[in-house]
C-alpha cells in the first residue's frame, strides 16, 4: 500500500505549487491531457468488476478471489498440489504444498495477499472516486453499485484476514495504518450495505441507465435490482457467519436471503470477453494458464470425489450426477482424487483423475482447443452469489429455529437450483451421455440417502456438504468460511455421533505444517508486499509480526461464540 501513497502524496505536492496572488494550481493552467484531474467514472468502474475474480493492470495483476481460492482450495480439501508421488512441505514461494498442509504464508511471499490487494488497490481510491464524483453528477446507480462493492470486498478481506485496516484505509496523509477488529468490520460492512441500497433506490440526478449498463456489462448488466439483490445477499452471509453467537438471528438470515438471488436468474456472475488479452479470460482458464502448470497444478481431492461417487455415508452411497460437471474423472471412468498432502501416493494410475483442463494426471499444459470443464475455461462464468448458496442459508437458518419443514424445502431448492445453474451454464465439454436434464436432477432429490423422507430426518451435515458441492471451485472464501464456522471437525447437533462436514480429516502430526504447532488455520496473514514492508507495528501488535510465526492459526472473531 506504501508505494501506492507515496504516488497519491507526490501528486498533492505537484498540484498545490502556487504563483503569486493568482493561486492557481499547476495542472489549472497546464492540464495534462494524459493525466486529467478527473476522470469519467463510466471509464473507472469496469476496473472494479475486474477487481472481484483476478484483476489485470500495468501496476500489478491478479488481485481478486481466483489467486488466492487456488491456496485457500487446499485447506477446505477441493483439491490439492498436483504431484506424481507426494507433495513435501516447503517454504519457497514456489512449491505452494505447504498450503496443502494448512501452512501459512511464509517469507517474503505474496501468496494469499491478492484479496487484500483487490480491496485496498485494485478497487480502492478507484472505488472512492467513483462515489465522489458520482455523488457530485448525481448518477446514484455507480454510486450504488460501487458502495455495494466496498461492503462485498470488506467482508471478503475481513473473513480472509480478521484484523485489517478499516477507519484509516485510504487516509493518504499517513503511511502507517492500525488494524481494527472484525466485529467492527462487520459493523462497517452492514451500514455499508444500507448506504448502498439507498443510492440504488434513488431516480432522476444524473443517471443514464445505457451509460451504467454499458460500464456494467460484465456483471449485472446495468441491472439495479439484481444489484439490490447482491447487496441484501451480502447482508445474508454477514449474519450467517456468526452462527456461533448468541446475537445470531436466524430470522435475519431468511429475510436477506429470502431478498436476494431467488432464481438462476438472478445470480451474479463475472463475465469475460475473451480475447488473446489475459486479463480478459477467466482466472482459471486456458490463456491465464494459473490452474495447471507444473508449479501450481493441481488435483481434485479424494473428499469432494468420494462425496460424489458415492462412497461417503454423507449421502447415503448415491451417486451424485453434477460430478461429470464439476470434477474431473479417471482412466476407469469412476471418481477419485488424492489427500492433498500425499500427492498421487496410494492412488494406481488408472484410478488418478484427469486435470482439470482434460489432460492426463501427470501432464501439466493447457491444451487447444479447450477440454476444461465448469469454471475452467476462458469465457466461462464466475458465480460470486447464487440462488442456490442463499437457499443453502434459508435452509440451516430455519433447521436453527426448529422449522424442519421449511428447512427441506430450501434444501431441496438449493440443490435443485445448483442443477439448473450447471445443466444452463456449464455443459461445454461434459460427455453427451452424462448430460443433466430435469429427470436426472429429481431423480437425485429423490433418493432418501439425499433428501430425507421425513423433515424429522434434516441436519446440519446434510445442508453444509450439499452446499460445499454447489459452491465447488468458485465459492471458495465461502465455503472456508463455512468450515471455520465449524471448526473443521464440530460434531453436528442435528445428527449426533458426526461431523458436520461427514468424513473431513484435516492434516495432523507430521502432516500438519510445522509453523502451525499442531493447531489448524483460521486466517491468512495481511498482505507481504505492502504491510510488511511498511507498517511492522501495527503487525507486531495483532500478532502477525515477525514473520513465520503461528499468526494464520489465529481464530477469527466471527468464528468464535
Amino acid at each position: 500500500m506504501k508505494k501506492y501513497i507515496k504516488l497519491l502524496l507526490g501528486s498533492l505536492v505537484a498540484v498545490s505549487i502556487v504563483t503569486g496572488s493568482c493561486a492557481k494550481k499547476i495542472d489549472e493552467v497546464y492540464a495534462n491531457p494524459n493525466n486529467l484531474n478527473k476522470q469519467p467514472i463510466e471509464q473507472i468502474f469496469p476496473s472494479l468488476i475486474g477487481s472481484i475474480t483476478g484483476s489485470g493492470s500495468a501496476a500489478g495483476s491478479a488481485d481478486g478471489l481466483a489467486g488466492d481460492a487456488l491456496l485457500i482450495g487446499r485447506y477446505i480439501q477441493y483439491w490439492g498440489t498436483f504431484s506424481t508421488t507426494s507433495s513435501p512441505s516447503s517454504l519457497t514461494v514456489s512449491n505452494a504444498s505447504n498450503y496443502d498442509q494448512m501452512g501459512g504464508t511464509v517469507g517474503t511471499s505474496d501468496n494469499l495477499g491478492s484479496m487484500w490487494g483487490a480491496h485496498y488497490y485494485g478497487m480502492g481510491q478507484n472505488l472512492n472516486k467513483v462515489v465522489t464524483w458520482g455523488l457530485e453528477e448525481q448518477k446514484w446507480d455507480f454510486v450504488g453499485a460501487a458502495t455495494a462493492l466496498r461492503a462485498w470486498s470488506l467482508l471478503e478481506t475481513t473473513n480472509e484476514y480478521g484484523d485489517i485496516i478499516l477507519r484509516e484505509a485510504f487516509d493518504i496523509t499517513k503511511q502507517q495504518f492500525h488494524y481494527e477488529d472484525q466485529s467492527e468490520v462487520y459493523d462497517s460492512v452492514r451500514a455499508t450495505c444500507f448506504r448502498a441500497l439507498d443510492f440504488l433506490n434513488r431516480t432522476g440526478g444524473g443517471m443514464n441507465a445505457t451509460s451504467f449498463a454499458n460500464s456494467d456489462y460484465y456483471f449485472n448488466g446495468g441491472d439495479l435490482n439484481r444489484w439490490k439483490k447482491f447487496v441484501y445477499g451480502i447482508l445474508a452471509r454477514s449474519y450467517a457467519y456468526i452462527s456461533n453467537k448468541t446475537s445470531y438471528s436466524a430470522d435475519s438470515v431468511i429475510k436477506y436471503a429470502s431478498l436476494s438471488c431467488v432464481t438462476n436468474g438472478d445470480n451474479i456472475t463475472c463475465k469475460f470477453q475473451g480475447t488473446a488479452i489475459s486479463a480478459t479470460n477467466n482466472y482459471f482458464g486456458n490463456l491465464r494458464q494459473n490452474v495447471n502448470s507444473s508449479a501450481s497444478g493441481i488435483r481434485q481431492s479424494s473428499y469432494i470425489a468420494n462425496l460424489m461417487n458415492g462412497t461417503s455415508s454423507a449421502f447415503g452411497g448415491v451417486q451424485d450426477p453434477r460430478a461429470w460437471y464439476i470434477i474431473r474423472p479417471n482412466t476407469n471412468g469412476t471418481f477419485k482424487g488424492i489427500t492433498p498432502w500425499s500427492g498421487s501416493s496410494g492412488l494406481v494410475a488408472a484410478d488418478q483423475p484427469e486435470s482439470f483442463m482434460g489432460t492426463s494426471y501427470a501432464t501439466a499444459g493447457y491444451p487447444f482447443p479447450e477440454l476444461g470443464r465448469y469454471i475452467f475455461r476462458d469465457v466461462a462464468e464466475w458465480p460470486v452469489m447464487t440462488a442456490s448458496e442463499m437457499k443453502f442459508l434459508i435452509a440451516e437458518a430455519y433447521l436453527r429455529k426448529a422449522d424442519n419443514v421449511n428447512s427441506r424445502l430450501a434444501y431441496i431448492d438449493g440443490i435443485k437450483l445448483n442443477f439448473d445453474h450447471l445443466k444452463d451454464k456449464y455443459s461445454t465439454n461434459v460427455p453427451a451421455l452424462n448430460l443433466l436434464s430435469d429427470a436426472v436432477r429429481d431423480t437425485y432429490v429423490a433418493n432418501t440417502g439425499v433428501v430425507p423422507a421425513s423433515p424429522s430426518g434434516m441436519n446440519l451435515g446434510k445442508i453444509l456438504l450439499q452446499k460445499y458441492i454447489a459452491l465447488y471451485g468458485w465459492g471458495v472464501h465461502i465455503t472456508w468460511s463455512d468450515m471455520r464456522r465449524f471448526h473443521y471437525i464440530d460434531q453436528d447437533p442435528f445428527n449426533p455421533g458426526q461431523q458436520v462436514y461427514v468424513g473431513f480429516t484435516p492434516p495432523s502430526g507430521s502432516n500438519l505444517h510445522g509453523t502451525n504447532t499442531g493447531k489448524l488455520v483460521y486466517r491468512a496473514r495481511p498482505r507481504y508486499n505492502s504491510e510488511y514492508l511498511y507498517n511492522i507495528p501495527a503487525l507486531t501488535a495483532i500478532g502477525a509480526y515477525p514473520t513465520n510465526n503461528d499468526y494464520h492459526t489465529k481464530e477469527t472473531w466471527f468464528s468464535k461464540p
